[in-house]
């Protein structure tokens, strides 16, 4: 396994081969201009005329012409047992991640970019959905978001917590995949969450500015 590990001051956008808008893409490179490919990524770099720091994963999916136009960037990871996404997570190191790419079209992808999430609460990671930016919630958490916005937790396991400015407050609640979720709910006022256990936060992505300086505040900056 390589142990070669490209390093990022501040943040990093990492770009997976999955749906993705341009626009979503432009806006991450005004947070931070760093960008790592995952495997087919490259590609999806490329087609946006973006040049990756890097190109990570078993390289199954980059095209022959995004291999020679990127050959001095590749980073080949060749177990199969974590995926091109965990690969980047596990090799890049940053202060946080906006994660592009990695939902829509195959739902098991999708499924599996959740579960790096839940399974990393040491990194800051804000996937960047079609509609939604999802982050693992850390074990407290204060988001000032408009009143009636959409708020949905979804657990990767079981969780619990206490809440403030939701319509539907969690105290007491037990949350499970298969028995509890939280999703739709709605903001009243400044959220407060206390969480225990793994739980997705799912907010639309035209907050990802707010979720970023609630996840990442100016005092973890040095500001």
């Amino acid at each position: 396994m390589s142990t070669r590990i490209v390093q990022c001051h501040g943040g990093v956008t990492l770009l997976g081969g999955g749906a993705v808008d341009p626009t979503d893409v432009a806006l991450c490179a005004t947070i931070t201009p760093d960008l790592v490919a995952a495997d087919g990524g490259g590609d999806r770099a490329l087609a946006l005329g973006c040049a990756p720091l890097a190109v990570i994963g078993d390289l199954d999916s980059l095209s022959q012409n995004g291999r020679r136009i990127l050959s001095d960037r590749l980073m080949p990871i060749l177990e199969q047992d974590s995926t091109d996404f965990g690969k980047c997570l596990r090799h890049v190191k940053a202060d946080f991640y906006l994660c592009l790419g990695f939902t829509g079209m195959r739902l098991d992808h999708t499924l599996a970019a959740l579960t790096e999430l839940a399974a990393r609460p040491d990194q800051t990671i804000l996937l960047i959905a079609e509609d939604e930016v999802i982050f693992l919630a850390p074990p407290s958490l204060t988001l000032d978001l408009p009143i009636g916005t959409r708020f949905s937790l979804y657990p990767m396991g079981a969780a619990s917590g206490r809440s403030e400015g939701l319509r539907w407050p969690i105290d007491g609640l037990a949350f499970t995949p298969a028995g509890r979720v939280g999703t739709s709910n709605e903001v009243t006022g400044v959220v407060k969450l206390e969480m225990s256990g793994p739980m997705l936060v799912m907010v639309p992505k035209a907050h990802l500015a707010a979720v970023l300086c609630a996840l990442w505040p100016p005092a973890a900056r040095g500001e």
